[in-house]
């Protein structure tokens, strides 16, 4: 690490909250975020970070470090940074919306939109699994040996270990068959789908799959292990799966967007409402389109064995939670959680809406997933303690 971090705090302008506690926080938002993140920087030898988050509606940024360490150029909430598996709310997102616009549902399988799927094995499965990676034992990645114009005839010939609907096996090929189908369904490129529909009624103005060469100046270098610089690869379905590029500005806005909805227009509400429903138990985790689901507050030990190496790699049992245990989860609030990793990059998001809180965090390394979750649980669980407490629900519950 080096002796000098170079650090640079932009903070939004913070308007008074109502709330003594909370307004007492936001004057400063640094004490915060920097005793959780200084500490990982330094262990972990990180070049640079971006952090948000959001109390009620107002958002602060905290920069940190560099986001390329030849050019000496620092990180700010305009830096663009690989989200990796954060991809995939978005790519959840944008199948939520292409079913609210009728084009598909989540019932449906994929042999409705590759007709060469049909009667094959994966086509048992239904959207909804391949959404929630409860397919049957889809592999976390595709064989090295796939490529791009292979990808139709690795499902047709996959065989599966399980029944759709009762084992979780977290995979790429199923949320990337997700995304490659929503973007049949909508008659389009998933790039295109994404950069010219989904981000602009989210009101994301710096997420990108493909970063234009006119911002290639704000495009973060990742670093490995070894710190030599590097950038995302391509691959199958690394678009749909880990291929989001974005600002810790356009971050909180979308987590801003997920805990309050209102400012969109109806179909998009519809669709984060949809990305909002619990659909499989999975440990102590519910696992929902994009999003995987905890009943908030949670402690750091139960936080850190849902996003742990078994509920990543190992094949875990799944079931649809019964109505009157949702019912029960639905009078506290819901923390969603994702983490994301690419080579040179990790990243992590958490947000409350019922209590109006969130955090966003971007790094230029791999950090391992338990310090992330370890940092952001901090910043969250202090949030949470200044933020009014939500009132009891009066309308169904979101699941």
């Amino acid at each position: 690490m080096p002796k000098l971090l170079t650090i640079s705090l932009v903070c939004a302008c913070l308007l008074p909250l109502g709330d003594s506690r909370a307004a007492g926080a936001l004057a400063s938002p640094a004490a915060i975020v920097d005793a959780a993140i200084l500490p990982l920087m330094a262990e972990h030898d990180v070049p640079g970070m971006a952090v948000a988050i959001t109390v009620n509606g107002q958002a602060s940024f905290h920069n940190y470090g560099l986001a390329s360490r030849a050019a000496k150029l620092p990180v700010n909430e305009h830096t663009l940074f690989e989200l990796g598996s954060i991809s995939k709310t978005f790519t959840a997102t944008l199948a939520s919306y292409a079913q609210v616009l009728g084009k598909l549902s989540l019932n449906d399988h994929p042999g409705r939109f590759m007709p060469a799927l049909k009667g094959r094995s994966i086509d048992r499965a239904a959207l909804i699994h391949l959404a929630t990676y409860t397919a049957g034992g889809l592999p976390l990645q595709f064989p090295d040996e796939v490529e791009p114009e292979g990808m139709s005839a690795y499902f047709q010939q996959w065989r599966p270990s399980a029944a759709p609907g009762t084992r979780r096996e977290y995979s790429n090929p199923s949320l990337g068959l997700l995304g490659h189908v929503t973007a049949l369904a909508l008659k389009s490129s998933f790039t295109d789908a994404m950069q010219n529909r989904l981000f602009p009624q989210l009101g994301l103005r710096d997420s990108y799959i493909q970063v234009p060469d006119a911002q290639m100046d704000r495009y973060a270098w990742g670093y490995s292990k070894a710190n030599a610089e590097i950038r995302v690869s391509p691959g199958v379905f690394a678009e749909q799966a880990y291929g989001v590029k974005s600002t810790a500005a356009d971050m909180i806005r979308y987590v801003q967007a997920q805990i309050d909805p209102q400012h969109l227009n109806l179909n998009m509400q519809r669709a984060i409402a949809g990305t909002q429903l619990g659909y499989f138990k999975v440990g102590e985790m519910v696992q929902g389109l994009g999003w995987e689901q905890y009943p908030f507050p949670i402690t750091l030990d139960r936080l850190l064995a849902g996003n742990s190496a078994d509920m990543i790699f190992e094949s875990n049992p799944a079931q649809r939670p019964a109505a009157a245990q949702m019912q029960a989860l639905s009078t506290r609030p819901t923390l969603f959680n994702k983490t994301g990793s690419t080579a040179g990059f990790g990243s992590c998001v958490l947000y409350v809406p019922e209590l109006k809180i969130g955090v966003v965090m971007l790094a230029n390394k791999n950090v391992d997933i338990t310090a992330r979750i370890t940092a952001a649980h901090a910043i969250l669980i202090q949030l949470a303690q200044l933020a009014p407490q939500p009132a009891r629900p009066t309308t169904p519950p979101r699941r």
